[in-house]
């Protein structure tokens, strides 16, 4: 029992920008690698790592479609929820505006999680492509200068798991590809809305006095969408 705790102990911690699943990976103990050294060694052939890379590049680019797929998903989610919800706002002209920035934000929340989703996709699909840009095109282009500096990246990779980009640019990406035209279309939804209903509002004045929420102002209604769609 005291031999187990101290190498339990000694384990090495994960870094600070692992994925979730790193801690699987980082329990591998110093005692471990000092015995795996003094084993016995064979040197790999030619032919099982081209096998082992063949059969890992293969896994990776499941792995990488898995996670495409789920990007996907909780972009459905978002264009399901803002067609659903403009639907109901303009189907009739007592329906309240609010429900489309009630919508708003529950877009938000799925683009913040479609880019948790996009940082874990990010860690296979760079796997992919080192591997392609470093093995495959030595097998495609053999008399190139050989370059190994691939290889020791995906050790780098290997051994301690961690995130390739950080989250607000992974906010970023999405928001540029996808998200941007979706707040584009509820923030034009919503003043139309507002503007329309229930009879056109030929002031500004008459706007900004429907926009009101509750005990909540028009005026901070409307500066509240403007900062959020700016």
């Amino acid at each position: 029992p005291g031999d187990r705790s101290k190498t339990l102990q000694t384990a090495r911690p994960a870094p600070s920008d692992s994925p979730e699943t790193a801690p699987i990976h980082q329990t591998i103990t110093p005692e471990q690698v000092a015995a795996a050294q003094r084993g016995p060694s064979r040197k790999v052939t030619t032919a099982e790592f081209n096998a082992a890379m063949v059969h890992f590049y293969r896994g990776e680019v499941s792995r990488a479609n898995t996670w495409r797929n789920r990007l996907d998903t909780t972009t459905n989610w978002a264009v399901l929820t803002t067609g659903a919800t403009l639907s109901f706002a303009f189907s009739s002209p007592t329906n309240p505006h609010f429900v489309i920035l009630i919508n708003t934000v529950l877009v938000t929340f799925f683009l913040f999680m479609e880019a948790r989703r996009y940082r874990y996709y990010e860690i296979w699909s760079s796997r992919v492509r080192v591997m392609e840009t470093g093995f495959l095109t030595q097998m495609l282009l053999p008399d190139a200068p050989a370059d190994d500096a691939w290889r020791l990246i995906l050790v780098d990779d290997l051994k301690t798991p961690h995130f390739t980009i950080s989250e607000w640019e992974a906010v970023g990406r999405r928001l540029r590809r996808n998200y941007l035209w979706i707040f584009a279309l509820l923030a034009a939804s919503w003043n139309l809305k507002v503007y329309i209903h229930p009879l056109p509002a030929y002031t500004f004045d008459g706007f900004i006095e429907r926009a009101t929420i509750g005990v909540v102002p028009g005026e901070i209604v409307f500066m509240f969408g403007v900062f959020v769609n700016a």
